[in-house]
């Protein structure tokens, strides 16, 4: 029997069968399921499941796998219930179960974020792979590769289309999440981008095709969702497939021009002016404090709503100066779990952070989160310390990233300005402060009985 179907029958058992589960759907390293009956659920036999890191509780039931794992138990699990990867049962799942959940993330701020991680996550291997291939073509001309070379040119091409038109992707993502039609928050993604803009003067000023980016594509496609929900209250049936979408993109195609896409610009000016002032003013004590909170935001899954933020960054400035300082965290946790591995008497615990270490180095870093350091309790502090001082060190260094999705070692190629040497040192202090403080302080043999 293969590993994942060795894990979705454990899984169903504890999940109330599979006739409860009402949608299947996965991230990176997250198995992220509905039910119909949260009540048949039984948490604590998941969370002590050999092959389950950690579990979350959210609007979704967050099961962490892990890096490969996630996506094929996900795939096994489909086939088995029948239900498709992303596909959600809502209508059928009871109210009581909604609210249980919704219990889970009823703050504003983690609703809002959430919100955030939903729109974005779909996009994460679309932008890893683009980041990746832009950041190769950026190596080899640094190496002295003509620009002109064809093959470099074309994988600027497809490295570089993602970003060009991401506008697109996002207004899609974000009308969906906000129960619109997709396609029409796609037109509230194309307005924003439309180099036609140019073209017109409104009130004195041209308009600028971009202005306002990630952040004026959001705005737009959430108005075009609520413009959309509530003309269909007032159209008749017979006529909502052609009136709705009509009133609805005349309205807000002109709201967008004329307001939204200013305001997005305008906020979008302050965050990165705000951002800018912290770094330079703040400097080394920014640097480490962002990295050492960041942990706890990949923890409950908060991390996603910082996305907008690097890519708006990149689409102004060509990259996002942040990204550096926050990949610190994974960095301080490898060196954290390496301590732990050569205090710890436990094998079981060796085999471990043996399993899940290398995806720590490669910058996937919630296998060793919700493996080791957080059912530990004090290394997870420690990595956090660890990963303080190495981001301190890349604030005053200066990095940054072209793309986003990845860190630790995969984030070397898309380093910006060449300053690969740089992001590698500082790096290297995350591991060997997050390694020295561990070690020094941060664990005890009577903390294997908390992975018991």
């Amino acid at each position: 029997m293969k590993k994942e179907e060795a894990i979705v029958q454990e899984l169903i058992s504890h999940l109330g069968g599979k006739e409860n589960i009402a949608s299947i759907s996965n991230c990176m390293t997250r198995l992220r399921l509905n039910f119909y009956d949260y009540e048949k659920v039984q948490l604590e036999k998941i969370r002590n499941m050999d092959d389950v890191l950690g579990v979350v509780e959210d609007e979704t039931l967050q099961i962490v796998l892990g890096p490969g794992t996630a996506n094929k138990v996900a795939i096994e699990l489909s086939g088995v219930t029948g239900l498709s990867a992303g596909e959600d049962d809502d209508e059928h799942v009871t109210e009581d179960t909604k609210t249980q959940m919704k219990q889970k993330n009823k703050t504003p701020v983690k609703n809002f974020l959430k919100r955030i991680g939903n729109i974005f996550i779909p996009l994460i291997p679309a932008l890893i792979a683009s980041g990746l291939i832009n950041g190769g073509a950026g190596l080899a001309e640094n190496l002295g590769v003509d620009e002109q070379t064809t093959w470099l040119q074309m994988a600027q091409v497809i490295g570089g289309g993602l970003f060009a038109f991401l506008s697109i992707l996002v207004g899609w993502t974000t009308a969906r999440e906000f129960g619109g039609t997709p396609a029409l928050g796609a037109v509230a993604g194309i307005l924003i981008i439309n180099p036609e803009l140019e073209e017109i003067t409104l009130f004195g000023e041209e308009l600028v095709a971009g202005q306002g980016g990630v952040f004026a594509a959001l705005l737009a496609a959430w108005v075009m969702a609520l413009v959309e929900r509530f003309v269909r209250k007032f159209v008749p049936a017979a006529l909502d497939i052609l009136l709705t979408p009509f009133i609805t993109v005349l309205f807000v195609g002109f709201a967008t021009l004329i307001v939204l896409q200013p305001i997005a610009a305008g906020f979008s000016d302050l965050v990165q002016m705000g951002i800018n002032f912290l770094l330079e003013i703040g400097g080394p004590i920014a640097g480490a404090v962002l990295a050492g909170f960041f942990l706890p935001l990949v923890m409950i899954g908060m991390h996603h709503g910082l996305t907008p933020i690097h890519l708006d960054f990149i689409e102004t400035i060509g990259y996002t100066p942040i990204l550096t300082i926050l990949g610190m965290a994974g960095g301080g946790q490898v060196g954290a779990a390496l301590a732990v591995y050569v205090k710890t008497r436990s094998q079981k615990l060796k085999d471990r952070v043996k399993g899940t270490v290398p995806a720590g180095f490669l910058g996937v870093g919630e296998p060793l989160l919700f493996g080791v350091t957080l059912p530990l309790g004090r290394p997870f502090v420690t990595a956090c310390l660890g990963a303080a001082v190495g981001g301190a060190f890349q604030a005053v260094a200066g990095t940054g990233a072209t793309g986003i999705g990845i860190s630790g070692l995969s984030m070397i190629p898309i380093i910006a300005e060449g300053q690969y040497i740089s992001y590698i040192i500082g790096l290297l202090i995350a591991y060997v402060f997050g390694f020295l403080f561990t070690y020094w302080f941060g664990f005890k043999e009577e903390m294997v009985r908390n992975l018991d």
